[in-house]
């Protein structure tokens, strides 16, 4: 298990392909036999900028296709990257290619002339799908204060799933979210939001930095078991109520919120008549890959938003990704291009319950966290009005 073999589902996440596990650290096999490994994500406080677009954010037209441009200039763009850490040149050689970091090779190898790399086998601290005791010793060990402090989040996750398991990775339109989080702390202060479609959970634990309560959504009992250690592993960020963040199984494919099952991750009544009367944000990040998925998606947004008892706003990232398709034998977005539509259908809703608005989040905001925030990462915004 020291190499990743890839099939023809095979998935993976740019962000662990750009943030390598200096300390090669598997930490466990969950339940179904796949590798866990830890990555810690620093939150770069020191760029936070003055927010000039109030609460929300700029928006642009939902009709202009603008991409993804941060605005601020070419020498604001460049001194924040430099700062931060965070933009694609962060990642480039000095000929501007992607700068990968590779193992180290065998310098006995080399001498032979067959350039063969060092092996490095990951370490299995424990078997099985519970959280080792071994491995939160290993966390929190002594002599490294930056692991519980406020800068950092360490997140549990997969690498290189198959394409039903992506959501055990972590990926950009996560941190794009987790950005503009970060940056509009007067919008989530305080409220209830409701996070969709989870994975690893990293978007629901930012946000319970400031909510309320955050209801912390996906499907699959290995998932939601991961999703809850990670919030547990960042305990320290949520305040000493250690209340912010309830893990809840929300299948987009069903109809109601499933309360009858008395199981691990089944909403209470409780539950169901908190998130009712007082939820006022939705958020989801990087989830329409799939066309079913996305339509389900939808439904469930239009269902959940016409039964709270407030007015509530979604935010959905999305990353336009570019496919060579054999059916069109051209290069295009059929992912994204069916979330556009499933947008342009919710907007034109006229059932006499809601009224929903859909409009474009320019990403001027500051960047928190190392990634490539590329030009194909997208937010929308959908305000949802009872009438």
């Amino acid at each position: 298990m020291d190499q990743v073999t890839f099939c023809s589902d095979t998935v993976l996440s740019d962000v662990h392909l750009l943030h390598p596990n200096a300390r090669h650290l598997m930490t466990r096999l969950n339940a179904v036999g796949q590798p866990v490994f830890i990555s810690r994500f620093k939150i770069l406080w020191d760029c936070e900028k003055e927010d000039d677009a109030g609460d929300g954010g700029s928006v642009v037209d939902a009709s202009e296709d603008t991409g993804g441009v941060r605005g601020g200039g070419e020498d604001e763009e460049r001194v924040m990257r430099e700062e931060c850490g965070g933009g694609a040149s962060a990642f480039l050689d000095e000929d501007g290619d992607l700068d990968v970091a590779r193992r180290p090779q065998d310098p006995a190898s080399v001498e032979q002339g067959v350039a063969r790399r060092d092996a490095i086998c990951p370490i299995i601290l424990t078997q099985g799908g519970g959280a080792p005791a071994d491995a939160k010793e290993e966390e929190e060990r002594p002599g490294e204060e930056e692991e519980l402090s406020r800068d950092v989040l360490t997140i549990e996750h997969t690498m290189a799933t198959p394409l039903e398991d992506v959501g055990k990775q972590v990926w950009r339109g996560a941190f794009l979210l987790a950005d503009f989080i970060l940056s509009q702390p007067m919008l989530f202060q305080g409220a209830t939001v409701l996070e969709l479609g989870a994975g690893t959970g990293i978007t629901s634990i930012v946000a319970a930095t400031l909510a309320k309560r955050v209801y912390c959504t996906d499907v699959g009992q290995d998932l939601l078991s991961m999703c809850q250690h990670n919030v547990t592993l960042n305990r320290h960020l949520l305040g000493p109520a250690g209340d912010g963040v309830r893990v809840r199984e929300l299948d987009w494919l069903g109809d109601e919120l499933g309360t009858e099952a008395e199981t691990e991750f089944s909403w209470t009544e409780e539950d169901v008549a908190d998130l009712h009367d007082h939820a006022t944000l939705v958020m989801a990040a990087d989830v329409c890959y799939d066309d079913e998925l996305t339509n389900a998606l939808f439904r469930t947004i239009y269902r959940l938003t016409s039964h709270f008892r407030n007015p509530s706003t979604v935010y959905l990232s999305v990353e336009k990704r570019l496919n060579f398709t054999l059916r069109r034998l051209d290069v295009s977005c059929e992912a994204y291009d069916h979330f556009r539509r499933c947008l342009d259908d919710l907007q034109d809703i006229a059932d006499g319950k809601t009224r929903f608005t859909v409009e474009r989040v320019a990403p001027q905001f500051p960047q928190f966290f190392y990634y490539e925030r590329i030009e194909q990462l997208e937010l929308w915004k959908v305000m949802a009005s009872p009438l």
